[in-house]
C-alpha cells in the first residue's frame, strides 16, 4: 500500500490537509501526518516538522504549505525520497517542482481529494 505523508497536516475539520488524512483512513491508505502543531489524526500521531522525522518507504507527500513557507523543508521532503511530490491547490512551486525532478522525484499539481474520490490516487 503506498504510505503518504501529509506535510501541513492539521487537526482542524475544516483544513483540506484534515480532509486528506480522513479519506486516506477510510481508504485504509498508511499515512504519516507531519506539521506544526500536535496532536492525532485518525489514530496517526502528528509528526513535528521541525525535528525533521525520518520516515522509511514513503511513496508520495502531499502537500499542504504555501509555497512561501516551503523552501525551509525543501530538503527534508527530498531527504524523504518519495516516488511524487503532489502539490495541491496553493502549493504550486515551480522552484521546488524543479528540485524534485532533479532527485527524480515525480510532481504532479493536483488536488489529492479529488485524486482520491476518482480512483486515480
Amino acid at each position: 500500500m503506498k504510505k503518504t505523508v501529509i506535510i501541513g497536516a492539521s487537526t482542524n475539520p475544516s483544513r483540506y490537509a484534515y480532509l486528506a488524512a480522513e479519506m486516506f483512513s477510510q481508504r485504509n491508505i498508511p499515512v504519516v501526518p507531519v506539521g506544526i502543531k500536535t496532536g492525532v489524526l485518525f489514530g496517526n500521531e502528528i509528526l513535528n516538522i521541525k525535528d525533521k522525522p525520518e520516515i522509511k518507504d514513503v511513496d508520495t507527500v502531499t502537500l499542504y504549505i504555501g509555497p512561501q513557507n516551503q523552501p525551509e523543508w525543501y530538503d527534508y521532503m527530498i531527504s524523504l525520497k518519495p516516488k511524487r511530490i503532489i502539490f495541491n491547490p496553493g502549493t504550486e512551486n515551480p522552484e521546488f517542482e524543479k528540485l524534485a525532478k532533479k532527485s527524480e522525484i515525480d510532481t504532479l499539481r493536483a488536488c489529492t481529494l479529488v485524486l482520491m474520490s476518482t480512483g486515480q490516487y
